[in-house]
């Protein structure tokens, strides 16, 4: 499960970057068939190459196992719905959701 999980995560940072698997394989120095592997669960990877990874992916090795977002959405909505009751009483904060709702709602 973590394999996959982790994989899934690789390929979500990476498109985010904008970057290839061909791209990141070479920054990481495996080769491309070997991260398409990882990020489909099907290999983990090394060590060695997870300190390359984090550095060319630009985040911290926490950033990077932090599967949270990836939970099935029911839960995402429960979080969110969370969040919302925490701000609720806090106007500038209440706007600033609301702007950031507005911009993902016209995508």
């Amino acid at each position: 499960m973590i394999k996959q999980k982790l994989g899934k995560r690789i390929a979500e940072l990476r498109n985010r970057l904008n970057i290839s698997q061909e791209t990141l394989s070479e920054r990481i120095d495996i080769n491309q068939k070997s991260l398409s592997k990882i990020e489909t669960g099907q290999n983990f990877l090394s060590a060695e190459t997870l300190e390359k990874l984090l550095p060319a992916l630009g985040v911290t090795c926490a950033e990077l196992f932090d599967f949270e977002h990836l939970a099935p959405t029911t839960n995402l909505l429960d979080d969110i719905y969370s969040y919302i009751d925490k701000i609720k009483n806090d106007e500038n904060s209440l706007i600033i959701l609301h702007k950031i709702t507005q911009a993902l709602a016209k995508k």
